[in-house]
């Protein structure tokens, strides 16, 4: 920008403008979409391991 269309900004100007029209809270849907569609699914838990009966007997 040249210089001397810099110093003619007044405070109003200095707000940051859209520059795609995209609003931020579509913005914002999008990459928590994004996240969930790449993010893979949680592991299973792990089961309790067996324990062995007291009262079991090998078989002869």
């Amino acid at each position: 920008m040249p210089a001397h269309q810099s110093a003619r900004r007044t405070p109003a100007d200095s707000r940051p403008q859209p520059v795609s029209g995209i609003s931020m809270r579509d913005l914002l849907a999008s990459c928590t979409a994004a996240a969930a569609v790449s993010t893979p699914p949680r592991a299973p838990d792990p089961l309790p391991a067996a324990e062995p009966a007291k009262d079991h007997r090998e078989a002869a």
